[in-house]
């Protein structure tokens, strides 16, 4: 596979993942495919966005970049050599590198709110995080004492389960692309007639 079908693959693969990430901050608004009447009972890290913004608007950039990267010209550069891979190379280290701190972003919120538990009603008009440390991960009977929203535990349990796998993925996709083109900028030579197609 040449580079930039490389790069194009990638790229094609981090829209339906930004995709899914979105979506699974979004259901995690409807605790337990309900709403609440008080926003204010929501977990705090669904507020935080990680999903839409981590895993969603910030892998925007890497994905349409690397998209694109096969459709510009490579070989516009006044007939230099390198036919301005390099610079092509840099630019998507630096948008790979903006996927990298989006996805960073939503995996930390997702462990972070995975080992907090979700916000819940415990009785006596009270809403709280009744777990600590994760304990209720092991310990399954305790789910019992979030008496609302229906089904909470499992519901946020699953959302930020899959945003946290989506999340490490796209950091593994996007380091993997900031690799690949760290070691294409520092080949002292390119093959410019590969990248255009030529021959």
């Amino acid at each position: 596979m040449r580079p930039m079908d490389c790069a194009k693959c990638l790229g094609g693969t981090l829209i339906p993942l930004a995709v899914l990430g979105t979506l699974a901050n979004i259901l995690l608004f409807f605790p337990g495919a309900d709403r609440i009447d008080n926003n204010l009972n929501l977990s705090e890290e669904v507020w935080y966005f990680g999903g839409i913004l981590g895993c969603g608007i910030l892998m925007i950039f890497p994905s349409v970049s690397l998209l694109n990267l096969k459709k510009s010209g490579c070989c516009a550069f006044h007939g230099q050599e390198d036919c301005g891979k390099r610079l092509k190379m840099l630019s998507t280290i630096m948008v790979a590198g903006i996927g990298i701190v989006g996805a960073s972003y939503a995996f930390a919120i997702s462990v972070v709110a995975i080992n907090r538990g979700p916000k819940c009603f415990v009785g006596n008009n009270t809403w709280k995080y009744s777990f600590h440390n994760g304990n209720y991960l092991k310990d399954r009977d305790l789910w019992s004492s979030c008496l609302e929203p229906i089904n909470i535990v499992p519901w946020n349990l699953s959302l930020f389960s899959i945003q946290l796998i989506i999340s490490s993925i796209q950091m593994l996709l996007c380091g993997i692309q900031v690799v690949k083109s760290f070691f294409e900028i520092i080949c002292e030579k390119c093959r410019c007639h590969e990248i255009c197609g030529v021959g």
